[in-house]
């Protein structure tokens, strides 16, 4: 992990996952990501530039839902209902999913999208919590096991290239104890409480880099997962 000197008490709540997925990216746009890449779900598009910079894709489009957010920032290049993607089928070489599966109230309609608007063989990035606070309350929908993700990838037309997690027990814990004094403790006791946790959570990231994050076993804790799935047949 990069970087890790730069976890101060003030973003140790979210340093990891941040760090984590742009690490994430970075390596998976190498390798998997090219020609048309869709971002669907993609906010701000805080991506864009580490993919355009790391991969061979040549065309970036963003697509999210209409949001407030986009009175004052970038809007993405189209809107879509969270039902139907509105763009042509078989129209995108690559695609990513980051951290939004999870506020899809039926996301098997999105894969099913996916694999629509995506060429045969397209590669698509996933990535979803599994230990995390509630967000974007109302509309945080679910959390996911690896089992489920892979069994629904599947059932709409991708196979599974690469999946892990993110954390496992130590990872987990660090993960925890970063949220829990950023987030839970009074403001007037809050500095107090991160300068004892802050080398406690350094310790325990630093032990977690050496966990094997492809297996998962029965009584295993995990952060997150991400994952990179081929379409294999049109559904």
């Amino acid at each position: 992990m990069r970087n890790i000197d730069k976890l101060t008490i003030e973003n140790m709540d979210v340093f990891f996952p941040l760090t984590q997925k742009k690490d994430l990216i970075t390596r998976v746009s190498k390798e998997y990501l090219n020609g048309r890449l869709l971002d669907l779900g993609c906010g701000t598009m805080p991506y864009k530039n580490i993919i355009l910079e790391n991969s061979n894709v040549v065309e970036y489009t963003g697509v999210d839902i209409e949001n407030p957010i986009y009175q004052t920032h970038n809007k993405p290049d189209f809107f879509w209902d969270g039902i139907k993607i509105p763009l042509d089928n078989a129209s995108f070489n690559s695609a990513i999913l980051i951290e939004v599966l999870e506020h899809i109230p039926n996301p098997n309609n999105t894969l099913k999208e996916l694999n629509r608007v995506l060429t045969i063989d397209a590669n698509l990035l996933i990535t979803v919590p599994f230990l995390w606070t509630l967000h974007d309350v109302p509309n945080d929908e679910y959390r996911y096991t690896p089992f489920a993700l892979k069994r629904m990838l599947l059932e709409n037309g991708f196979e599974i290239v690469k999946l892990e997690s993110f954390n496992n027990w130590h990872g987990s814990m660090a993960s925890m104890l970063a949220l829990y004094s950023r987030r839970a403790i009074s403001k007037r006791n809050r500095n107090l409480i991160s300068r004892v946790t802050l080398p406690i959570v350094k310790y325990l990231m630093k032990k977690d880099l050496k966990s094997d994050k492809s297996i998962f076993k029965e009584g295993q804790m995990i952060t997150g997962l991400w994952c990179v799935a081929k379409k294999i047949k049109n559904e």
